[in-house]
């Protein structure tokens, strides 16, 4: 009987070791790696709005700004200052993967300095102008654009080499345009990319579909075409696609979260878990859905995966475009 009772006495103390080592996240953040408004903030809300909805935090988490470099800043400050960080989930696009694949976060920083945990949705490129422009379709501004290309202005999120270059560039090269002429502004995001499209400081934005919901619904902008294989579904369903126009022009985004490169592997499977429940609930769906993107849900080691491949795919891209070496 005593052994017995040794033996439950043990298992008990090994159990309650177990739960306190259990991790669980004291101040969950969500760090969107530019100014308010745009891509990263959308995906961030995400996060916080869904897992809110589903009820999978004990606390509400907050969204941290940090810009600079279009993801370069935080994603420096993740492995240079808190790289084991547990509570910060840290927003990406395909736009992060592509500068990792030209290298333009940091010498010696890459794919494998990040741990990738899950993924908010996908969105899609989008040609948009603003709502008073002259043309009703892609065809009209292309014309227009081949008639002068050095007289267009375009501006977005990202300098040259960045997926909205990428965007501007393959609408270019679909029209018969050498991406070389057009005229092209870097802005730090797509908030101020937006602004500037208002302001009438550029002429053409583009942006992801997905982030210009708001704007769409106020009437600000109209959608020439998206950068998408075929029409969406829901809201979008109307807005034609690129492809069907006549222009050979996609571009697809992936949005998610990563964790700092030295974050516990009990931290790690914390946050995979909570986007494996996620990915099943209502709440989560229906913001995915209210934020304009398409479900595409992937977390943990699946993810982790996923991404080093497509960098790799896109580092052969920038060869071939001449961006890198």
């Amino acid at each position: 009987m005593k052994t017995l009772k040794k033996t439950l006495l043990a298992f008990s103390l090994i159990g309650m070791a177990s739960a306190a080592s259990a991790y669980e996240a004291d101040k969950p953040t969500c760090i969107a790696p530019a100014k308010p408004g745009g891509g990263f903030d959308l995906t961030c809300r995400v996060v916080s709005t869904g897992f809110e909805r589903a009820n999978l935090l004990d606390a509400p988490m907050a969204v941290k700004f940090m810009p600079g470099g279009v993801g370069a800043v935080a994603y420096n400050h993740i492995n240079k200052v808190n790289p084991d960080d547990g509570d910060s989930l840290v927003a990406f696009s395909s736009g992060s993967l592509l500068n990792l694949a030209q290298g333009k976060f940091g010498k010696g920083l890459d794919e494998n300095d990040a741990r990738w945990v899950g993924t908010a949705g996908v969105d899609y490129g989008a040609i948009m102008v603003k709502s008073d422009a002259p043309w009703q379709t892609l065809e009209e501004l292309v014309t227009d654009i081949q008639k002068d290309p050095s007289s267009f202005v375009l501006g977005a999120g990202g300098g040259v080499g960045s997926q909205d270059w990428m965007k501007a560039a393959l609408l270019m090269k679909a029209s018969g345009v050498d991406p070389k002429k057009m005229r092209y502004v870097a802005y730090e995001g797509g908030g101020e990319a937006i602004a500037a499209l208002m302001g009438n400081h550029i002429k053409v934005y583009p942006g992801d579909i997905g982030e210009m919901k708001g704007q769409l619904d106020a009437g600000k902008v109209r959608v020439l075409a998206v950068m998408a294989p075929e029409r969406l579904e829901g809201e979008f369903a109307d807005i034609p696609t690129a492809h069907e126009q006549g222009y050979n022009a996609e571009w697809t985004i992936v949005r998610g979260y990563y964790l700092g490169p030295k974050v516990s592997d009990e931290a790690y499977e914390y946050w995979s878990n909570k986007f494996a429940e996620a990915y099943k609930t209502e709440g989560f769906k229906q913001t995915v859905a209210e934020k304009g993107l398409m479900p595409f849900y992937m977390h943990g080691a699946s993810l982790d995966e996923y991404v080093k491949g497509r960098v790799q795919d896109m580092r052969e891209l920038a060869k071939t475009a001449g961006l890198i070496q």
